[in-house]
């Protein structure tokens, strides 16, 4: 490419607090009637007081801890000063030079994208365009909300990049429990800025951003807001790319503004020119004090931790085995990842049990798992919605159908039957299992005899196979299969067919 792509991110993520960030209004907003979660507090009115949330303040700085920031022991809130007509106060109560966290990390592939800053602020209301109106709707029932805003410095590499590292970041929100992100109700946006420069005319700077070498002059950056699904983010911003890259070319100039999203059309549109931090004309918040935390108070909260989506995807790798492709599925949902490790551990107790070489096994059984987790279960879940918590079946049973399976005593369509039965009524697979009689036959000599049936009345594909067509052979076992109502070790067929034919 002959210009430099630079991207940097801003994602902002509703926490689930059960009050507003400064007042006691219930912050379940979802499905209410509009308007009806609102106060004097929230709604701006003169002589109001605001008194933080101490939840989000907390929940913010554990955030700030699992990204690897460094909390700042002093810190403050800010009015940010802009008028929009969902935003109640005609100001926002944010911070601006002492954020809650500062630096950090999120590592995408093996590699680290630095982060600039995480700060608390209050989320504004909602604008509605009824279609066919010349008029707007307003509700303020998110006003207030407790909004987490994470800033990445300008070092993420391309549109790919930019969407795994939404994924991620929203991993982390959902494994500490502090925000659902859903980007389709809005829970979590995320704004990209984009700048393309002529190589060898920047320098990056850890905490300046991208600087212009001496006597030199970038091309300005764009904003796209509020983008509200992963495929967005990567397709917006490789339009803008695109858009921009045209622009130079044919010697236009990069103009500073804030553009949208339309998903439809699939383009940027301009919004309006991208204000500057003077613009907002911050000053400390004179109704809050300044927030203060005492190495004690950030020892305690730090104990609240949890081990993050990166870190169990490779135990799950070192401890279990699993393939990376395997692992980075599983750990995606926290609950699955506990379901996983719930049933691995109970066929290491099975395994341990009969003096079996767990570390001889493991990587097996890991394999075995993952086709049945993913590939089996996950049919039903994605087809009803549903998460694993929200399930009949148990790790012990998930776990039982495994050794079912890997040990050979159901084949894989019985074991798919099996499996239906445990996700809508529940119960113990061997159970399930003798009541459908779908046990394999594993009798070499019952087996045998069917066999000499089979080869009996189908002499012409048993000389075909003498005569080199190996491929008849399938034929031949799925004949078997049939007659014995696929209860047979498809193994045992092929074996004794063989045996037969030579």
């Amino acid at each position: 490419m002959k210009y430099d792509v630079i991207i940097g991110l801003e994602i902002h993520a509703e926490l689930k607090t059960k009050s507003k960030m400064f007042c006691a209004c219930d912050n379940q907003s979802e499905g209410r009637e509009p308007n009806s979660l609102v106060c004097p507090v929230c709604l701006g009115h003169p002589g109001t007081l605001p008194v933080p949330n101490r939840q989000a303040i907390e929940w913010t700085v554990l955030l700030g801890m699992a990204l690897g920031g460094e909390i700042n022991t002093q810190s403050k809130f800010d009015r940010k000063n802009y008028f929009y007509p969902d935003l109640p106060k005609g100001y926002q109560i944010s911070q601006y030079d002492l954020p809650l966290v500062r630096g950090g990390q999120l590592e995408i592939a093996g590699r680290p994208i630095a982060i600039t800053r995480v700060h608390l602020e209050e989320d504004t209301g909602k604008l509605y365009h009824p279609a066919k109106s010349a008029s707007s709707l307003l509700d303020f029932n998110r006003a207030g909300t407790p909004l987490v805003e994470m800033v990445t410095e300008p070092v993420i590499a391309d549109a790919a990049e930019a969407k795994k590292f939404c994924q991620h970041y929203q991993q982390i929100l959902r494994y500490l429990d502090i925000s659902n992100a859903d980007m389709e109700k809005g829970e979590m946006r995320c704004e990209a800025n984009i700048s393309l420069q002529k190589p060898a005319t920047w320098d990056y700077r850890p905490q300046e951003g991208i600087v212009p070498k001496k006597g030199l002059r970038l091309n300005a950056k764009v904003e796209i807001k509020n983008i509200n699904s992963f495929r967005a983010v990567e397709k917006a911003i490789n339009f803008e790319i695109k858009r921009q890259t045209d622009a130079l070319d044919s010697g236009e100039e990069i103009k500073p503004e804030t553009r949208g999203w339309n998903d439809s059309r699939g383009e940027t549109y301009r919004q309006r020119t991208k204000e500057t931090s003077a613009d907002y004309r911050y000053f400390p918040e004179p109704d809050i004090p300044p927030l203060v935390f005492t190495p004690e108070y950030l020892e305690k909260l730090r104990t609240k931790l949890i081990e993050l989506p990166l870190a169990k995807a490779r135990r799950f790798q070192e401890q279990y085995s699993f393939a990376p492709a395997d692992a980075e599925i599983i750990i995606a949902d926290r609950h699955l990842a506990d379901f996983t490790e719930n049933t691995m551990s109970e066929l290491r107790a099975w395994i341990n049990s009969t003096g079996d070489n767990w570390e001889r096994q493991k990587k097996k059984l890991a394999k075995t798992m993952a086709n049945w987790l993913i590939s089996e279960l996950f049919k039903y879940l994605n087809k009803d919605k549903k998460s694993i918590r929200e399930i009949k079946i148990t790790p012990e049973n998930f776990a039982e159908l495994i050794l079912l399976i890997y040990q050979g005593k159901v084949n894989s369509t019985a074991g798919q039957q099996i499996l239906a039965v445990m996700y809508e009524q529940s119960g113990d697979p061997t159970d399930i299992m003798s009541d459908l009689g779908l046990e394999q036959i594993d009798d070499e000599a019952a087996l045998a005899a069917i066999i000499q049936d089979i080869l009996k009345k189908n002499e012409a594909q048993a000389d075909q196979y003498r005569a080199g067509k190996n491929n008849v052979l399938q034929y031949l076992i799925g004949q078997t299969m049939a007659a014995t109502k696929g209860k047979a070790n498809p193994k045992i067929i092929e074996k004794i067919l063989i045996k037969f034919l030579s």
